[in-house]
């Protein structure tokens, strides 16, 4: 049977056209003269582009992609600790603070036969084995120092977690993978960016061999919480630390963004040299690996709890622990040596400033001499008539003089602290909760102290934080029942209390002037026109800076370095010094503004104001900042407390500090301990942050009529009333309504609501303000820190 072709229908000269769908985009005027003169969009250009290529050619250039990529990955790896880049750092971290770190550090050094050893002027015990074509620095931060624990942990390479299967006192099996230093230590360093964990159990061949596999699964449970993808690895003999050290140098890299994002180096030798001139300040010669990104000598360093510096030369001195040969006969990379060469030396043209703050110019409101349109303004202004009421018999020319009302002059009755009294009739009586507290005491001692005598455990008890936190849950359980609501005061007209308040038809909606009544220190500050296209800004010129490269061992000169301080760093031991170097402007000072979630460490609240320490990625300081709610819109409610399980925005005044970037948040004891209440990280630098504060005034219905009702105890003088009396009310129950007049002269007062009100509601009226945070920032310096070592273990 044969197949016939079938004719295609091809349209004729008179095929009808048909007007095509209007789409209903709209083209702008610039849009369509672009298209008349033919120009292309660069979507449209990589689209057709795309098109054109074949689908051939198009898998192909997948291909290469996908090579490349392979590519750049294998050699970063290959990289990773060889003779072109820095060592491996590990920091090694015990999870228990009996463990015996000298035992482990004989285990790893002698993971290799034909490895190189040799031991840094600051304590890093430098690796390198030949088998690997790779090097290690091994660092180990004193066990209870928290921060310096948080320090290395910052630039290391490699945290390797190291815990012990029995004791070292008694070598008795554990009962826990974990004691409270181990706990509290493994918090912080994950919330302030992990890098790449190792995880190993020492010891454990002491253990019976039934119990061993057991062990390891409760370590892997326990650690788990915090690490659930890290494996628990042994570390008992040479052939366990070769391949701790194994998996230490092939395993894939973390990325903690804003220590990549920054040059940073860990010093292997410090020297100061004093100045001439000056025996207060000193040069600091600082010489290590530099890590992260180019670091120019015109750039800024900080060196926590010393401070920001500025460099006067950076020098490159032969890498004195290479990977496959034997380092030089050691000298001191501050002396003179032939073989240093200088990298740069500072620019005075170039150099960044150390200018921290804005000096505002007093004068800067004066008023000049007006223009032609302010003239113009003015002679209109004064063709208005203001009718005032006068005593009979005044001239025009007196009447000018007299103040109106509203300009009387207000009382300075607007304490922040007075505003959140509570009254006296809520609360109960501190005599009573005392004697309950001592009560309660009493039954703990019995039922918990077995061996120990009351004396002894009262010694460990101090009565007067025992009372702070007890009138702080007091008053955070009180505004957490009554949120907001404060008493009117009845000595003194409300109008004059809250003067500094507003009504807002809507917090949401309603306008309010970023730039309105900005106290003085807003002109020390500094801010962005743009904060997030600064930010990208900066980063991608950072990497584009010319100056000594990540993986050189380089000598940076500090100058200007405080000599009571490096005395005072000298003095603490294996203290280790972290250089940071710092991007544009991230020395000035501007309203930083910070995300926290609470740990749920504590169950007492952390009260607005209140003085905590700060740790914002590099950098450490203590201040006092205001908490508003992590919401949307252009207006934030202030927050009286931090409370467990909750997140607010703590606000302050701080030096920039571009995100990403973690925070961890501490609040200091009586007894001069730190505890960790939040982690987070840096949200903006924004001083156009808009917290307002809102006190609510609350009233009782006296009279009920359908939807009209007589209110008292809101106020006690008729003068409020008629100045309040825009202001919107609402009740508890959901009713809204507005004041309509006046009762009498004590405080009773008739309003109108848009529905039946209910003799048992309770009506409200919510006040405004805007609050800012005081200049209470302080950098953490070591000589605050050097009369508190002992105590700087986190309780």
């Amino acid at each position: 049977m044969g197949i016939t072709k079938q004719e295609t229908h091809r349209p004729g000269a008179f095929k009808q056209s048909n007007k095509p769908h209007k789409t209903g985009r709209h083209r702008s005027k610039g849009s369509i003269s672009g298209e008349v003169k033919g120009k292309i969009g660069v979507k449209a250009l990589v689209k057709r582009a795309a098109k054109d290529l074949g689908k051939d050619a198009r898998r192909h250039q997948s291909s290469q992609i996908r090579k490349k990529k392979r590519e750049e990955v294998l050699q970063a790896k290959r990289n990773l600790g060889g003779s072109n880049s820095a060592p491996i750092l590990v920091c090694v971290i015990p999870l228990q603070e009996d463990l015996d770190i000298d035992h482990v550090l004989s285990i790893l050094t002698k993971a290799d036969e034909s490895a190189n050893v040799h031991r840094s002027p600051c304590g890093a015990t430098h690796l390198s084995i030949p088998r690997f074509k790779q090097r290690f620095s091994i660092i180990v931060p004193p066990v209870g120092n928290v921060f310096a624990t948080l320090d290395l942990a910052k630039v290391a390479t490699t945290v390797l977690f190291v815990a012990s299967a029995v004791s070292e006192s008694d070598s008795s099996p554990k009962d826990e993978i974990m004691d409270d230093w181990g706990r509290e230590i493994i918090l912080p360093c994950v919330a302030q960016g992990l890098t790449t964990p190792v995880v190993a159990l020492t010891n454990v061949e002491s253990l019976p061999i039934k119990k061993r596999q057991e062990f390891k699964n409760s370590m892997f449970d326990e650690i788990s919480k915090w690490l659930p993808e890290e494996k628990v690895l042994q570390l008992d003999s040479a052939t366990d630390a070769f391949n701790v050290l194994r998996r230490v140098g092939s395993q894939k890299q973390r990325t903690v963004s804003y220590r990549n994002k920054r040059a940073h180096l860990l010093a292997e030798e410090v020297k100061f040299k004093s100045n001439e001139d000056s025996a207060e300040f000193g040069t600091l010669i600082i010489s290590g690996y530099l890590r992260g990104i180019p670091l120019s000598v015109n750039g800024l360093v900080h060196i926590p709890e010393l401070g920001d510096f500025q460099m006067s030369q950076i020098d490159a001195p032969e890498d004195p622990y290479p990977v496959e040969r034997k380092p030089r006969k050691h000298c001191n990379a501050m002396d003179d040596d032939p073989l240093i060469r200088v990298l740069e030396r500072a620019d005075p043209n170039k150099q960044e400033s150390l200018e921290s703050e804005n000096v505002p110019d007093p004068m800067d409101a004066e008023q000049t001499w007006p223009t032609e349109e302010e003239l113009a303004e003015a002679a209109a202004a004064q063709k208005k008539k203001i009718v005032k009421k006068v005593p009979k018999g005044t001239s025009e020319y007196q009447a000018a003089w007299i103040p109106d009302e509203d300009g009387e002059e207000l009382s300075e009755y607007s304490n922040d602290e007075e505003e959140d009294k509570m009254s006296l009739d809520e609360a109960k009586s501190q005599t009573d909760s005392e004697v309950e507290a001592e009560q309660d005491d009493e039954e703990y001692e019995t039922i918990t102290v077995s061996e120990a005598p009351d004396e002894r455990y009262d010694q460990n008890i101090d009565m007067t934080e025992e009372k702070e936190a007890m009138d702080k849950l007091k008053s955070a359980n009180l505004d957490a029942q009554f949120p907001d609501e404060v008493d009117t005061p009845q000595d003194m007209l409300a109008k004059q209390r809250f003067q500094k308040y507003r009504g807002l038809e809507s917090f949401r909606t309603s306008p309010w002037d970023p730039k309105e009544n900005l106290p003085s220190d807003y002109a020390r500050i500094f801010q962005f026109q743009n904060f997030d296209r600064t930010r990208k800004r900066v980063f991608k010129e950072s990497e584009e800076v010319e100056g000594a490269m990540p993986g050189w061992y380089i000598t940076i000169h500090v100058v200007n370095v405080r000599q009571d301080l490096f005395i005072a760093f000298r003095a603490l031991e294996n203290r280790p010094l972290i250089v940071f170097g710092l991007l544009p402007n991230e020395q000035k000072m501007s309203v930083l503004n910070v995300v926290l979630k609470n740990t749920n460490n504590t169950p007492l609240p952390v009260k607005s104001k209140q003085r905590l320490i700060f740790q914002c990625g590099f950098r450490r300081f203590s201040a006092c900042p205001i908490f508003s709610q992590h919401t949307n819109g252009n207006k934030h409610k202030y927050e009286r407390y931090f409370r467990p399980e909750s997140t607010v925005v703590a606000s302050m005044f701080a030096p920039i500090v571009f995100p990403p970037c973690p925070v961890l948040c501490y609040v200091q004891k009586l007894n001069k301990s730190l505890e960790l209440i939040g982690t987070g990280s840096v949200l903006s630098a924004n001083p156009d942050r808009i917290v307002i504060k809102r006190v609510v005034l609350s009233g009782h219905p006296f009279k009920v009529h359908k939807r009209s009702a007589v209110i008292r105890f809101m106020f006690f003088h008729r003068e409020d009333i008629n100045w309040f009396k825009p202001v919107e009310l609402r009740t508890k129950l959901g009713r809204r309504g507005h004041i309509k007049e006046p009762l009498g002269t004590h405080g009773h007062m008739k309003c109108v609501f848009n529905g039946q009100l209910k003799s048992q509601d309770t009506i409200l009226m919510n006040l405004y303000k805007r609050v800012f945070p005081k200049w209470t920032y302080e950098p953490l310096l070591i000589t605050d820190l050097e009369n508190n070592e002992q105590n700087m273990n986190i309780d």
